[in-house]
Formats: C-alpha cells, structure tokens, sequence
C-alpha cells in the first residue's frame, strides 16, 4: 500500500491564496523569501545615498556615462566568478561574492569618512555588484526547484524582492533625515554578512538538492564546462533573453535620463529649496511607489497571470506597458506624468517581469543557471545601459530634446515586444509544452 500524500500544514494553507504551495514547500520558499528581501532591503539603502551623490555631483548625462565603466569592470568580475564557480560549492560560491561586497562597503565608508570624494567610483562599484547580487540569488532558487515548482512557487518568492525593495525605499528615506551615507553603509553591509545565513539554512534542506533540468544532483558539486559567454553565444533560447536584456535597459535608462533631466530642471529652477534634499527626497518617494505597485502586483497579479497565461505569455506584458509610457511623454512631457509613467514600468518590471524572466531558467543546465545567467543578468544589463549611454551621448551633441529619447524608446519597446514574443515560443518547446518543429530541407542548417 503506498502512502497517503502528506497533508498541506497551515504555512502552505496561508500562501495559497497568493500561489499554489504544496506541503512540504512552504518552508525554503518563506526562508528564499525572506533572503531576497534582506538583499533588497541592503540595495536599496545603498541605491538612496548613491543617487544624489552621482547627480549633484556629475548631473544626469554623467550618470548615463558611467554605465560603461560599469560593463568594463564587470568583465574581470565575471572571469573571477566563473573560476571560482568550478572550484568550490554553490554555498561557498554564494559566501564568496557576499562577504566579498560586504567588506567592500567597508572600505567606501572609510573612505567617506575620511573625506574622499566617492560618488563616481560608488556609482560604478554599486552598480557592478547590486545585479550580480540578485543574479546569485535567482540562480540559486533556479537550482532549488524543478520547473514546475518554479513556476509555482517563485511568484511566493518575489514578494520578498518586491517588499524588500519597498522596505529598503522607506527605510532609506526614514533613515536619509536622520543619518548620512556611511551610517546607511555599514547597516547595508551587516545586512549583506546576515543574508548568507538562510541561503545556508536552505542548502541544508535535503529536498533542496542541486538540479540539473529537474534531475537531482550532489550539493558539493562544482560547476563545470565552459563559461557563461560561451553558453550565450551558442544557444539561441539564451542570446534572445540577453537580447531583451539590453533592450529592457536600454529603454529603462534612456526613460531614467529623461526623468532625471527634468527632475534636475526642476529642481535648480526654483531657489526655495536645497537642490540635494529635493532631489534625495523625490528619489526616495519615487522607489517607493514604485515598489508599493511591484508589491501588489506580486501578490495578487503575477502567480494567476503565471498560471493562466505562462511564463512566456508575461513576457509580452511590459514592453506594451514601457511603449505606452513612452507615447504618453513624447505627448506631454511634464515631471508628473513622466515620473507616473516610469513608476508604472518599474512597477510592472520589479513584479511580473522580474519573476517571469528568471523562471525562463528553469528549463536550461546547471551550468547555464550560474554561469549565463550571471552573464545576462550583469554584463549585458550594462550593455544595455551602455546603449542608452551611447545614445544619450549623440542625442544631447545634437540638441534632442527629451520627447526625443522617448520616440526613441517607442522603437525599441517594439522590438523588444517581437523578440519576446520569439522568446516565448522556445520557453514552450524546451518547458514540453508543445512540440518542436520537425526539420525540412528548407529549416535543417544549424542555428545558433
């Protein structure tokens, strides 16, 4: 006689109206939760103190440059990952890079006490490891869970990504009247040394084995084969995620620069207030709306809209949102509609995509989890940023307004919405969702 299936407990019975948990789940889900959350709520003090620094202090179009530097820092770091990555466990991996960050803070606020001027080099250094940190952290979840899991249960775990980031906005702005950026560093830091803790106490759970595309696998296991640009390269499912990659921040930043442009405007234009506090503050609010949509929608949108449409089919959903957004500015290009606009995109990108795009993991190696996911999630993030570096540049020599970068955005949220649409279509083959294709003489040459 075989067993009867364990009976969900009451941790399961709370989730289900937010998602379909089964017993015996609930556990790792609310600890992975609960680790995203404290990276967040880390980021985003840290994101606070590093927008005025690098505003007033190198304006907006800087800002927009230093994403280049940002992508060339991160070819060093990525190479150190990848050699690191073959050499030791996933838990040793993920100590690695956190305690590493951790001590870096370290050393900016002592430079910042000290009076050195760090907001160029903070701006590069947080912006070189902050994706790199939610990069470890998805790629871990990914290991974790078969897809099918995934799918159901990562819409549970990105409430920790979105209410943490809520959390870390209202913080910071709490925080940002009553102490100074090396205060906030050192709180962002010990949060970084605490959050390695639950992604032990999840390694530890036997059912939270390694997984190579659902098969099972020793948690001591190194990883191996090539690196994660070789892994891009030669598989076309990966090239076309990190193709939406560079397009989703290219458009994300352009979008950025013409808010900051004309937040900056406004707040030189008017001798009543402090220019630093007024910009600070606008942030501050600005991160926390944004996270108050991606909260509600991580709670109530995306598991159903994962469920009945599927992961592919919420690809589609915020390039329509960004291209709206960016119609409406090129239509009325005022500080409160622009800052409407970004909050809805950001709203939409920090829940639905974020989820949707890191269950697109499920469904490749071990290998590809770790190592081009770390690529797409860091490197070509900055390529993207890069891209709207390089035509903010051209844009500003030639005198385009911002309604310029918007009808820019326009174009490129329509080719993000067609390659996301191509993406789907591979997601439902590789997820067995429907059959591939069967060659012909006219679709038998080798593909990417």
């Amino acid at each position: 006689m075989s067993a009867e299936p364990r009976a969900p407990g009451w941790p399961e019975r709370l989730l289900r109206p937010f998602a379909e948990v089964r017993a015996g789940e609930a556990w790792a889900a609310l600890v992975l939760t609960a680790t995203i959350f404290l990276i967040l709520t880390a980021y985003y003090l840290l994101k606070v103190i590093r927008e005025p620094l690098i505003l007033l202090s190198g304006g907006a179009e800087v800002k927009a440059y230093a994403a280049a530097g940002q992508a060339l820092l991160l070819i060093p770091v990525l190479r150190a990952h990848g050699a690191i990555a073959r050499r030791v466990s996933r838990l040793k991996l993920i100590a690695i890079i956190f305690l590493f960050v951790a001590s870096n803070l370290l050393v900016f606020a002592a430079l910042f006490r000290a009076g050195v001027s760090i907001g160029l080099s903070f701006y590069l250094w947080v912006g070189t490891f902050n994706y790199l940190l939610v990069a470890t952290f998805w790629s871990f979840a990914n290991d974790v869970y078969t897809p099918e899991q995934g799918k159901r249960l990562f819409a549970i775990i990105g409430v920790g990504s979105s209410v943490g980031a809520l959390a870390g906005a209202a913080l910071a702005s709490f925080l940002l009247r009553k102490l100074g950026p090396l205060e906030l560093m050192l709180a962002s830091a010990a949060l970084l040394v605490i959050t390695v803790i639950p992604f032990a106490l999840v390694n530890a759970q036997k059912q939270c084995c390694p997984k190579d595309r659902g098969r099972e696998m020793a948690k001591d296991q190194p990883l191996t084969g090539e690196g994660g640009f070789h892994s891009l390269i030669n598989d076309r499912y990966l090239l076309l995620i990190g193709f939406i990659t560079v397009l989703a921040n290219w458009v994300t930043n352009s979008g950025e620069y013409v808010l900051d442009k004309t937040l900056i405007e406004v707040a030189r234009s008017s001798a009543m207030v402090d220019p630093g506090k007024f910009v600070g503050q606008f942030k501050a609010d600005y991160f926390w709306w944004v996270n108050l949509i991606a909260v509600i929608g991580q709670f109530f949108v995306v598991s159903r809209v994962l469920k009945y449409l599927g992961v592919g089919s919420a690809l589609l959903i915020l390039p329509v949102v960004s291209m709206g957004g960016a119609v409406a500015i090129v239509l009325f290009p005022a500080l409160a509609l622009i800052r409407v606009a970004k909050i809805a995109e950001k709203g939409v990108e920090y829940s639905l995509e974020t989820t949707a795009i890191n269950a697109l993991y499920l469904v490749v190696s071990r290998d590809e989890k770790y190592k081009a996911k770390a690529v797409i999630d860091t490197f070509l993030v900055r390529a993207g940023d890069v891209c709207a570096a390089v035509s903010i540049w051209i844009g500003t020599h030639l005198g385009v307004r911002t309604t310029g970068f918007a009808a820019l955005n326009v174009v490129l949220t329509a080719t993000w919405l067609f390659t996301a649409w191509r993406v789907r279509s591979l997601h439902l083959v590789r997820s067995g969702a429907i059959e591939p294709r069967p060659l012909t003489a006219a679709t038998a040459a080798p593909s990417v």
